[in-house]
C-alpha cells in the first residue's frame, strides 16, 4: 500500500507494524534460520578474507566469496565516521511521510555515486517500501556500486531484519530506542557484532538516549525529527550530547541543512551528521541541464568548515563592516565571520537594504552575523528570512527568556552578548539558552577589554577540580569551566589578540574598532588581526 504523505497520529507505530508485517512475509520466503545461515557465511567469509590477505586485497576477496559487506576492516561504518572532520551520513531516499514523493525519477545508484565523490563518509539507505518507497534492492546495488560503508535505514524489529541487512550489503543497521527496549537493543548490538555489522542507535529524548548507552551503544544519533509526528527540533540532539560519553560516535539526525547549522553542531562536539533529503543531489529530484553534484548539497564539505584543519582553531568574526570595500577586505582575508550591525546609534549602522547589498558581494565561504540590541523579534525574523544574515546576535538587555524567542523565530544559530564584570557574569553567561555567548566590557564598541583575570581566575578554579577527572584539562579547546563554545570581545588588537587567546582559550575572537582608522575600517589592521590569530598553534 503506498503511503507516502499520508501523516497519522504516532506514524512510528504504524512504520513499526509494517515492518513486522514485511517479516513476517519474509520468514515464509526464506526461514530465519537460513536467512542467519547466509549471514553467517558471509560474515565469515569477509572475516578469512581479512586474515589471509590485510586491508584490500581482503575487500575483493570477500566480494568474490559472494559477501555485500566491506572486508578486510572491522566495523568499516565505525572507522567511517570517526575522524579530526565531522562525517556526513547522506541519505538515498525516495519519499518520506513528511515531504511526500522527493525524487519522481529516482537514479539511485548516480545518487549514491554523487555522494560518494563529494566526500560522503557514508551512505543511508532507506529500504521502507510503504511510506518512504524503499526497496531491499537499492542497498544492494549501492552497497556493490560504492567503496564507502552503507547503513540499512529501516524500522529493525527482528532480528531478522538484522542477518537480512548484512546480506544485502550493508554494514550498518538503524536501531530505534523508541521501538526496542534496553535489554533488546543490548542483544541486537551482540547480534550485529557477530556479523561484522555496525549499529546507528537512536534517541529523540533523555530516556532514550540513557537506555542507549546502557545498552552499550557505540554508535548513538539523535533523531531531531519526532517520529510520532515528524515535527522537527534542530537544537534537540545539542540538548542531549552531554548525556553520550565521548567515547560514543555522536550523530545528529535531520533538520541538518546549512554551514551554519554544521558549525553549531562541531562545536557542540557531533562526530556526524545524518543529511536527509537535503542531501538529494537536483539529479535525483529533476534530471534537467541544470543538475548541480551533490558537492554543492552536502553542508560543510565546503567553506568554513572545510577549512578546519583542527578542532581547536580559533575562529575569526571581524565586525562592524558597512563599506563594499570592507567586504573586498573581508574577502581577501576568509575570516568565519563577519557582523553587520543593526543598531541604529551605532556609527557602524547598516539597513537591511545595505546589508543585503554587502552580503551579496560577500565571499560565501564567510558567514555573515547581524548584530542587534534589545531589537524586535519579528524585525530580526524578517532579516533572517531574508537570507542576509546567517547568526543573530543579541547585544543588548535580552533576558533568557527573549533569548528563547528569537530562538524560535529564527532558524539560524543565536548569540547572546554578556557585559563580564564579576565571575556572576560568567556564571550567568554559562547559563544562557543561546547557542553561543560572547563575552565583553559592555562598554559598546570602545576598544575596551574586560579583566580577563575574571575568566582566567575561574578557569584556574575549575581546572584544578577537572584535573583529576581529565588529565588534559579542556574539552576540544574550551575552558573546562564553560564546557560551550564562546566569542571573547572587546579591546582585542592585533598587538594583545594573541595573549588573549592563550589566556582565555576562546572558540573565537571578535574585533571592530581596532580595525579602523578614522571609524572605517583599515585593510592594513584588519590583515593584522588575521595574521596575529593564524600564527598562532592551535591548543
Amino acid at each position: 500500500m503506498d503511503k507516502v504523505g499520508g501523516m497519522a497520529v504516532n506514524i512510528l507505530e504504524q512504520l513499526a507494524e509494517h515492518a513486522r508485517e514485511r517479516v513476517a512475509e519474509a520468514k515464509r520466503r526464506i526461514p530465519p534460520e537460513e536467512m542467519k545461515a547466509k549471514a553467517f557465511a558471509i560474515a565469515a567469509a569477509e572475516r578469512q578474507a581479512a586474515t589471509a590477505a590485510g586491508t584490500a586485497e581482503a575487500g575483493q576477496a570477500a566480494s568474490a566469496a559472494g559477501g555485500g559487506g566491506k572486508a578486510g576492516s572491522e566495523f568499516p561504518f565505525e572507522q567511517a565516521l570517526r575522524g579530526e572532520r565531522m562525517a556526513f551520513i547522506c541519505e538515498c531516499k525516495k519519499a518520506s511521510p513528511s515531504k511526500g514523493l522527493i525524487a519522481p525519477d529516482f537514479p539511485y545508484l548516480e545518487i549514491a555515486k554523487s555522494y560518494e565523490a563529494a566526500g560522503a563518509s557514508a551512505i543511508s539507505v532507506l529500504t521502507e517500501p510503504g511510506w518512504f518507497l524503499g526497496s531491499d534492492q537499492y542497498l544492494k546495488e549501492i552497497a556493490a556500486a560504492v567503496k564507502i560503508p552503507c547503513l540499512r535505514k529501516d524500522f529493525t524489529v527482528d532480528e531478522y531484519m538484522i542477518h537480512e541487512a548484512k546480506t544485502l550489503g550493508a554494514s550498518a543497521v538503524l536501531l530505534i530506542c523508541a521501538l526496542l527496549d534496553t535489554e533488546t537493543l543490548r542483544k541486537y548490538i551482540g547480534i550485529c557484532d557477530t556479523l561484522g555489522l555496525s549499529a546507528l542507535v537512536e534517541a529523540h529524548d533523555e530516556a532514550e538516549a540513557r537506555s542507549a548507552v546502557d545498552a552499550g551503544a557505540r554508535i548513538i544519533g539523535v533523531n531531531n525529527r519526532n517520529l510520532k509526528d515528524f515535527t522537527v527540533d534542530f537544537s534537540n540532539s545539542i540538548r542531549l550530547r552531554s548525556l553520550i560519553p565521548e567515547d560514543v560516535i555522536f550523530v545528529a539526525e535531520s533538520g541538518v541543512r546549512t554551514r551554519a547549522d554544521v558549525e553549531l553542531l562541531r562545536a557542540h562536539k557531533v562526530d556526524a551528521a545524518l543529511i536527509g533529503e537535503t542531501g538529494i543531489p537536483e539529479a535525483g529530484k529533476k534530471r534537467n541541464k541544470e543538475s548541480r553534484s551533490t558537492d554543492q548539497r552536502i553542508p560543510g564539505r565546503t567553506g568554513m568548515v572545510e577549512r578546519e584543519n583542527t578542532k581547536n582553531r580559533v575562529r575569526i568574526k571581524l565586525c562592524g563592516l558597512f563599506r563594499p570595500e570592507d567586504i573586498a577586505s573581508a574577502n581577501a582575508l576568509l575570516p568565519d565571520f563577519v557582523g553587520f550591525v543593526f543598531a541604529k546609534k551605532s556609527p557602524r549602522y547598516v539597513t537591511p537594504e545595505q546589508a543585503a547589498e554587502l552580503k551579496a558581494l560577500l565571499d560565501p565561504r564567510i558567514r555573515a552575523v547581524g548584530v542587534f540590541v534589545d531589537e524586535d523579534p519579528e524585525r530580526i525574523r524578517k532579516i533572517a528570512e531574508a537570507g542576509i544574515i546567517d547568526l543573530v546576535q543579541l547585544h543588548g538587555r535580552e533576558t533568557p527568556e527573549q533569548v528563547r524567542e528569537v530562538q524560535n523565530f529564527v532558524r539560524i544559530p543565536v548569540i547572546k552578548a554578556f557585559s563580564v564584570k564579576t565571575p556572576e557574569d560568567l556564571k550567568t553567561a554559562a547559563e544562557s539558552p543561546a547557542d553561543f555567548v560572547l563575552l565583553d566590557n559592555g562598554a559598546g564598541g570602545t576598544g575596551t577589554a574586560f579583566d580577563w583575570g575574571i575568566l582566567r581566575e575561574d578557569q584556574d578554579k575549575t581546572l584544578n577540580r577537572a584535573l583529576i577527572e581529565e588529565p588534559n584539562g579542556s574539552r576540544n579547546g574550551f575552558p573546562v569551566c564553560f564546557r560551550r563554545p564562546f566569542f571573547l570581545a572587546g579591546g582585542l588588537t592585533p598587538e594583545n589578540v594573541g595573549a588573549a587567546i592563550k589566556r582565555c582559550r576562546p572558540w573565537a575572537v571578535d574585533t571592530s574598532s581596532a580595525l579602523e582608522t578614522d571609524r572605517k575600517k583599515d585593510p592594513a589592521k584588519m590583515q593584522a588581526f588575521v595574521n596575529a590569530v593564524r600564527s598562532l598553534r592551535p591548543n
